[in-house]
């Protein structure tokens, strides 16, 4: 007796990329996220190869995996594919200690992220 099959997690017509343990606070990453939600993927990688932030060289490593995940492993056509979701969640916090003066120390946060980037293809009519 073998072990059921998970269901998947997005619709037939979607495919989704993941990466977890960016280096970023959410907020910043949340800011280059919001610039590629809803667009097709062609003006999504576009707009993450000229964007100014140093995250939109990952994002755009998520985006392109979430692509190639539509093409193999789902046979979705990538001509009309559309970033349908792109949140970003909070991850692990290190905490380190700087030293400041009269013996004090203070408390330095470093934030790390994950974003999830799901593609889904539109028909035809809507392209």
């Amino acid at each position: 007796m073998g072990k059921t099959v998970n269901p998947r997690r997005v619709a037939e017509n979607e495919a989704r990329a993941k990466i977890v343990n960016l280096r970023i606070s959410p907020r910043k990453l949340n800011l280059v996220a919001q610039s590629i939600r809803g667009l097709p993927v062609q003006r999504a990688l576009n707009e993450l190869e000229f964007s100014p932030k140093r995250i939109a060289r990952d994002v755009r490593k998520a985006l392109y995996s979430a692509v190639s995940n539509a093409e193999n492993n789902h046979n979705l056509d990538i001509d009309n594919l559309v970033v349908t979701e792109a949140y970003v969640g909070k991850n692990i916090l290190m905490k380190r200690f700087a030293a400041r003066a009269r013996g004090r120390g203070v408390r330095i946060e470093k934030f790390f992220s994950e974003i999830t980037i799901v593609v889904r293809e539109l028909g035809q009519e809507a392209a």
